[in-house]
């Protein structure tokens, strides 16, 4: 599981790092909304814990913009801030559950399994954009009346961002950290997965293009 962790105090960030890091989780913190923004529209997580008062951008404004992509991924606040007001807001606007500053850490744990099993249980088990599905359950990329392409680990991993939502770019840099955390591929190593996937596409005779925009990074589009 991929949590994204954003609070702009650090040291409550680091400590919160290292328990959810001890309790099987593989976290990236931030401390600023600016960050968290950008950290969440380029990787793939399971959930984001997201304080209010943030720097640069507040935690109602990073979840109003995710929303507003599509960007579906649970999203639990933590905040000083208990008025009723306020959480009522923050679940208007999207967000999954709502823990207020002070918290016990076994109740934060607690919250986190519930939010990320609530996005397992909803996980749609074939993705699909224009005549093309990819598998989960098989890892298969396939059209109507041809034979299906099982994809390699990466190539999968891939695709399965890159059809999570059509249309958004996702830079070279989400991929690095969504699939190679441990820092074992580079840039170049995206352009090689990338130009693999854009011939499994053309020979199934696929209805959709991976396109780049340079700088940025890579989408899905319809031809």
């Amino acid at each position: 599981m991929k949590l994204l962790l954003a609070d702009d105090e650090v040291e409550l960030t680091n400590a919160l790092t290292a328990i959810l890091t001890r309790s099987g989780y593989t976290v990236d913190a931030v401390n600023n909304g600016k960050d968290a923004l950008a950290y969440a529209r380029s990787g793939s997580y399971d959930g984001i814990i997201l304080d209010i008062m943030m720097p640069g951008l507040d935690g109602m404004e990073v979840l109003q913009r995710l929303r507003k992509d599509k960007n579906s991924v649970p999203v639990l606040f933590l905040t000083a801030k208990g008025e009723i007001g306020d959480r009522i807001r923050g679940l208007d606007l999207g967000a999954d559950d709502y823990l207020p500053k002070p918290f016990d850490m076994g109740k934060l744990l607690a919250r986190i399994r519930a939010m990320t099993r609530r996005r397992e249980d909803f996980t749609q088990p074939v993705l699909a954009c224009g005549n093309v599905s990819l598998n989960r359950a098989t890892c298969e990329l396939e059209t109507a009346g041809q034979e299906p392409v099982r994809l390699t680990a990466k190539e999968f991993q891939m695709m399965e961002l890159l059809l999570e939502s059509p249309g958004r770019v996702i830079s070279a840099d989400g991929f690095l950290n969504s699939i190679w955390p441990d820092g074992e591929a580079d840039v170049n190593t995206i352009r090689v997965y990338i130009s693999n996937l854009r011939k499994r596409l053309k020979g199934l005779g696929a209805d959709i293009e991976v396109r780049s925009t340079r700088g940025l990074g890579y989408f899905i589009e319809k031809v």
